[in-house]
């Protein structure tokens, strides 16, 4: 099949993302792919027939893309679509899960293994099994709410009760959920612990990356929730070296939105580029667990870096989005430096740009120690080094808890040119 310039992608996983599925495409090297996102975490979460906690789009081969290459993601547009949504803290509900509330749900009543359900009614209880009709969501709130959006998406506005439950009764519509989406509305548990809580939209994508080598339950690809599947009482369960074929898509980094650029491993033919889990808006580390999660429509454009060979994702944030002291200098700073390098008798000093390195692992302390080894390793430096760099040129950022982190410093210009980097973060950051 020839490759398509612009692949619209409005099919979705069943919550596993599968090398050997067929993906979609190809699409062009340089071209463009256009997703109709299903909202993440909740809805997939009390949806017990997926097989992770999100519902992403249905992966995209990319023309000329081989394991051990790259490809840059440049995220050219985000669109809420959804009308309203629901989140808050969870908390598992015990009989209705096998090891991993995410991944292998059961019926209470009939014992079906993640059963179809559907939704009778709205509350904590409205999401049933087809077969039996009793209660399946495997989690609910222990503190949530319900949140509607002007019609610009500027804003956003936590409601009561009443307003609650008018949403729920209605979850598909005010959610905007796609067609082919089979996820339970979250809008129809209705919470509504904390009206009138006002807030900013600044949307971002939480989960864009490439396909594993194995399959892996979408939800998991990542080092912290991956580290369930270690010993899993089901058959996604994995051992140390085997998660190893991950490519960290899951990373909830509120940087990863409009204008940034995303770098991901190929570590199948063709890549395979999934998106989905659009949130509205979210604080660093996304501390309460979940966040907005919405419908959207996402534009991307794609070029393969070949010869890139990276364990995990590399990020070039928005100019404004960079750590203040990973910044690049200023024209005025560059005289400045100068000035006081030859005062000392030094020919010049560095030139150099922000990368961010994404870490992942089953607590913080381990997501760091993974992105300072990626760095070390992609930039032939000793973890030291990097270390040094970071403190005094950079930044450690939580993407979010328990285990994902950005670790963003100044790379040389040769460093960067060396991996085929510099043009790519020259362009993002206007030196030329």
């Amino acid at each position: 099949m020839s490759a398509k310039q612009t692949v619209m992608v409005n099919s979705f996983t069943n919550g596993v993302l599968d090398p050997q599925k067929e993906m979609l495409g190809p699409v062009k090297d340089g071209g463009r792919i256009v997703a109709n996102t299903a909202a993440g975490c909740w809805g997939p979460m009390i949806t017990p027939e997926l097989r992770g906690g999100h519902e992403v789009t249905q992966p995209v081969f990319v023309e000329g893309a081989e394991p051990g290459d790259a490809i840059a993601i440049r995220i050219e547009s985000i669109q809420v679509t959804s009308d309203a949504t629901a989140s808050g803290n969870d908390r598992t509900i015990e009989g209705r899960f096998i090891g991993d509330p995410f991944v292998a749900r059961v019926c209470p009543g009939c014992g079906t293994r993640n059963p179809s359900s559907h939704i009778e009614g709205i509350g904590p209880d409205a999401v049933r099994c087809d077969k039996c009709g009793a209660p399946v969501a495997p989690f609910a709130f222990t503190n949530g709410y319900t949140m509607v959006f002007d019609p610009d998406r500027q804003v956003g506005l936590t409601v009561d009760k009443k307003a609650a439950d008018s949403i729920g009764a209605d979850g598909r519509h005010y959610m905007q959920t796609p067609d082919q989406s089979i996820q339970n509305p979250v809008v129809a548990l209705a919470p509504s612990d904390l009206p009138g809580i006002a807030t900013r939209l600044r949307p971002f994508i939480g989960q864009l990356g490439t396909t594993p080598a194995r399959p892996l339950p979408d939800s998991h690809n990542a080092g912290d929730f991956g580290s369930f599947l270690l010993g899993a009482p089901h058959e996604y369960c994995q051992t140390e070296e085997s998660l190893r074929d991950k490519t960290d898509g899951h990373m909830d980094i509120n940087k990863v939105r409009a204008g940034a650029v995303l770098i991901c491993p190929v570590k199948v033919k063709g890549g395979g580029i999934y998106v989905g889990d659009v949130h509205a808006m979210q604080g660093e580390g996304e501390i309460a667990g979940h966040t907005c999660d919405v419908s959207g429509v996402v534009t991307l454009r794609v070029h393969v870096i070949h010869g890139l060979a990276i364990d995990g994702p590399l990020l070039l944030p928005l100019p404004e989005d960079v750590p203040y002291l990973a910044k690049p200098l200023t024209g005025h700073e560059k005289a400045v430096v100068q000035r006081e390098a030859e005062k000392w008798g030094q020919a010049g000093f560095e030139d150099s740009a922000p990368i961010a390195v994404i870490g992942t692992g089953a607590n913080l302390n381990l997501a760091i120690d993974n992105g300072l080894s990626r760095a070390a390793g992609l930039f032939d430096m000793s973890v030291p080094e990097v270390q040094n760099r970071v403190t005094i040129s950079g930044a450690i950022e939580i993407g979010r808890a328990p285990g994902v982190v950005t670790i963003t410093f100044r790379v040389p210009r040769e460093r960067l040119a060396r991996k085929g980097l510099w043009e790519l973060v020259s362009g993002q950051y206007g030196l030329y």
